[in-house]
Order: C-alpha cells, then sequence, then structure tokens
C-alpha cells in the first residue's frame, strides 16, 4: 500500500482518500479470513497530510494498530518513543527472543 508517493508526496488529497477506499475493502477481505491466532499490525513511517504545502513530512503521529480475531476488546495504547517496539512485538508475537540491549520493547500482552 503506497498511500504516501503516489498521492500524499504528490499532494493529491482526492487519490489519497480513493486509495484509502481502496485499501478498507481489501482490509476488509482479509479481515474476513483471519484465523483466531493471527495478528494484524498497520503502521506507517511517518505521518503525512495531503493538502500541507510543501514536501517535508507533516505533523501527524504514527499510526499503529493492532487486530486479532482474539482480541475481546478495543482500545487505546500508550504514546511510545520508538518505532522498536513494533519490532519488539512482532518478534515477540513469534516467539523470538530479542538481542540484549535491543532498543524498545514488546508490548504484545497489551494489546
Amino acid at each position: 500500500v503506497d498511500f504516501d508517493a503516489l498521492w500524499g508526496h504528490r499532494r493529491n488529497p482526492i487519490g489519497y482518500g480513493e486509495e484509502i477506499e481502496r485499501f478498507d475493502k481489501k482490509l476488509g477481505e482479509l479481515l474476513d479470513v483471519l484465523r483466531e491466532d493471527d495478528l494484524v499490525i498497520l503502521t506507517a513511517d511517518h505521518g503525512n497530510d495531503p493538502t500541507y504545502i510543501g514536501t517535508d513530512h507533516t505533523r501527524e503521529k504514527v499510526p499503529f494498530i493492532a487486530y486479532s480475531p482474539s482480541m475481546r476488546q478495543g482500545g487505546n495504547l500508550p504514546e511510545q518513543q520508538t518505532f522498536a517496539v513494533i519490532g519488539a512485538t512482532i518478534a515477540d508475537n513469534f516467539g523470538v527472543e530479542m538481542p540484549e540491549g535491543t532498543i524498545g520493547h514488546s508490548i504484545l500482552q497489551i494489546l
């Protein structure tokens, strides 16, 4: 999925919105076939407002959305200080131990 290079940095809010609609349909198809132990994580490398003037990254926070059919309730996660939390959480989900001194920690238990 490429909202940013195709639409965000091109400052095309209409194309950006259409891409979100296409993604939303495909995401629905994915969610329909998930097994109980599957985990989907949606994130990005930075936020981007397609109506902002200029080509630099904008002021938005980076999304982190996690879903599994085994999750019984939704909620908000505390704000994190590093992307390393994402990698550590994915590793934890697959039972992979992170090397000593690794930046970041798993938040799998609070998802």
